[in-house]
Order: structure tokens, then sequence, then C-alpha cells
């Protein structure tokens, strides 16, 4: 993978990093990662260090160093000079341009679009090295890939256009030409390149969301490939098992956000409740949420089942660990707020099941169905109609804290 350090890393670039990654981890080759930093005015630090982390957090673990483009400038200069001995570049304005050919084609056989052939006539003289001396993408790509031993190239399809370039570079360097594979584009739902208009299109974004990285890597993986027509979910272990290139097409990929939420409801519903908890917990911490950890693993089993990304337990859960917002007063009601407080002041010991036992004693003295008397209670203890299981959250919530909450509703 060979991304420029212009920004955070486009989800559109980790799915062609995971293909990469998938190739060569199920031929038991290696993943290399290269910053492609010939471009210093546009290098950002930040975002170097952002790129392995969002590869490291999604698992894509690399081979060998990481290798930035700029340490090898001196190398690519040599590779330049000989080429101009060699009578197979010329200088124009202090740059350096490699001589492409004027006659016939450049062909490759591309393990994804299949045969293709460019006329020479058709590819301008690429400036190998800029007038100040550093070398160009077209330029230093190809000698790396030479100098590191690159077999498979797998990239987007605006490289397409490069590539005959690099072909002609690497055969005039006298070096070996590795084979080529373009997936396609990632597209948003409108039929346009992925991008903000579309939601969420960075690494940290998504994990800011709560996504697993099993499920975002699960989904990514199926943008653009398939296993057949059926099998959806896979672990990462089926995935590098079954991934082959024959069935990467040719047609750009809609990225669909209802699809991967679902997708992370069922890996997340999927995970050891344990596991869940201490991934809930990791994921607040992160967020910078110091609630406490004991309430939160409690918790965790009322919500596992319920929020399909764990971003949402703030919404969903928060109520426990700070007083919510009445966001629908119009839904409160003291005629059954005031009796449900008084039959729970009754309920000792204070569990789910005596609250149940307590507040359905509630709803059939009042003449209501159950979800019409819960609604009310619901509201004013968790701010929302939506949330955990009432009983459940009651209990969690303490009786002191409940009962306090609940009396202030009901004196409005």
């Amino acid at each position: 993978m060979a991304p420029s350090p212009t920004g955070y890393l486009h989800i559109g670039n980790v799915r062609t990093a995971l293909f990469n990654w998938l190739f060569a981890r199920h031929h038991g080759g290696e993943f290399r990662l290269r910053i492609e930093n010939t471009d210093t005015s546009r290098e950002v630090a930040e975002a170097t260090g952002q790129i392995q982390d969002s590869l490291r957090w999604l698992g894509l673990d690399w081979d060998g160093p990481v290798t930035f483009q700029l340490d090898r400038i001196d190398l690519c200069r040599q590779r330049a000079g000989a080429l101009l001995e060699a009578g197979l570049a010329y200088e124009d304005d202090g740059a350096i341009r490699f001589r492409m050919p004027e006659e016939g084609t450049t062909a490759w056989e591309d393990l994804i679009l299949g045969p293709v052939e460019v006329r020479n006539a058709t590819i301008e003289d690429v400036v190998i090295v800029r007038s100040d001396g550093r070398p160009t993408y077209n330029f230093a790509s190809p000698v790396e890939d030479a100098e590191d031993g690159i077999t498979h190239v797998i990239r987007g399809p605006d490289h397409v256009s490069n590539t005959p370039k690099q072909i002609q570079i690497l055969r005039a360097l006298g070096a070996p030409v590795p084979v080529y594979a373009h997936s396609p584009n990632v597209n948003g739902d409108d039929g346009r390149k992925l991008s903000k208009r579309h939601g969420a299109i960075t690494v940290d974004e998504f994990r800011t969301a709560g996504y697993t990285p099993d499920a975002l890597v699960n989904y990514l993986a199926l943008l653009g490939w398939s296993y057949d027509d059926r099998t959806t979910l896979m672990t990462r272990a089926e995935l590098v098992e079954r991934f082959t290139l024959e069935r990467v097409g040719t047609s750009p990929a809609v990225f669909d956000y209802r699809k991967l939420d679902w997708m992370n409801g069922v890996h997340l519903r999927g995970l050891d409740p344990e596991v869940y908890a201490s991934t809930l917990v990791a994921f607040l911490r992160e967020r910078g949420r110091s609630w406490d950890e004991e309430l939160v693993r409690r918790s965790a089993p009322l919500v596992q089942e319920k929020i399909v990304r764990l971003g949402e337990y703030e919404s969903f859960a928060g109520f426990l660990f700070e007083e919510p917002e009445l966001r629908e007063p119009e839904l409160l009601d003291a005629a059954v707020l005031t009796p449900a407080v008084a039959a729970l002041e009754e309920v000792r010991p204070w569990n789910a099941a005596g609250i149940e036992k307590a507040l359905r004693e509630v709803a059939a003295g009042l003449a209501l169905k159950p979800r019409e008397a819960f609604q009310p209670i619901r509201v004013a203890l968790t701010g929302s109609r939506v949330s955990p299981g009432l009983f459940e959250s009651l209990e969690l919530l303490g009786r002191e804290r409940a009962l306090t909450r609940l009396r202030a509703v009901a004196a409005g």
C-alpha cells in the first residue's frame, strides 16, 4: 500500500489496502507499506502516524519497516543519471524526462481488468526528476518496486494511466515488471466517488462511531469482491483463505452504510459477553468517558442485543451515569408516576423481578396496558422512549437514584 500523507486515511484506500493484505496473506507473501511523500509540500506528519494507527487498528499488519519515498531520493537520482547516459532520458528546463517509445504499444494482463493495451504515441515523455532534484511519483514508485522486489501491485483505477509509464521505466532500468491489478472505485449510493457528502469516510470516523475492526474488514472485503452469491459474514481467517482476485469485479462498488450497521450489529452480538463488556469499556475510555467501569460492565448485557454501534451506547444508556435530558416531556404523566413511585418505595430487595411485579400491579390498578403505564416511567427515568429494559435499568440505577429522579419528575 502506498498512501500519500495528505490527510486521514480514506476508507476507499483502506479497501484497496485490504485487497493487497488479503492477497499477500492468502499466498504467503509480504504486504508492504510505503509512504508516497515525493511532494513534500503536502506531507503532514500527523497523517503519516494516522495511516499507521488506522491500519494497526484494522489488523492490517505489514511486513518489514515502513518506507518513505524521499528516503531513497539518492537512489532515484542515480537511476535517472543512468537513464540519461543511456539516452533513455533527457534534460528539459532543469528537469529530467523519460523518453517514451514513439512506436508500438505498452500492454499488460491486468488481473482484474484483463488485457490492457495503450498506444505509446499517446503517452507523454513523463518527468522523472523535478528541477529541484526530487523524483516524481511515476519514477520513484517503479524504482522502489524494483528495489523492494514487488511482484504484484493492486491499486485503484485512477492509476491505470500511470501503469504504461511505469512499465516502460522498469523495462528501461532492466528491472522485472510486477503483475498489476486495478480494483474498482468505492462510490456512494448516488454513483459518485465516496466523499464527505455521503457520510463518514475516514477510518477515524468509523472508529469513533463505534464500528469494530472485524466488522469493518468483513464489510470492506465485500466491496467489489465476493466469495459466492450467498456468503456475507466471514472471519478474518476465512477471508484470507477465500480471497482471490478472480472474483474482484470491474464495476464500482457502492458503500451501503445500512448494511455496514447490520453487519456490525451481528459482529457485536456474536461476541462473548465478557469480551463485549471489555470492548465497550475500552471504547468509552478512548472516547474520554470516565464512567464507572463496573456499572458499564453490568449494563453491557442489556445493550449487546440492542445497539449496532458502540457509539450508540452513550445515547442509549448514558442515563445510568448522568441526568438525562427529558426530550419528550409531553409523555410524562403524574397520574402514573406518583403511584409508581409509591409502589417502588416498597420494593425490597431492589431487583428487576421485584420492580417488575410492583409496576405491573400499578398498571393493573390504573386499568392501563403495561406499555401505556411503563412509557412515562421510562421517559422520566431515561429521558427517552427507547432504552434498555425498564426493570433492569431501575435496578442498575439503584434505589435512591431511581426514586429521587422519578420523584422530581412526578413533582413537575
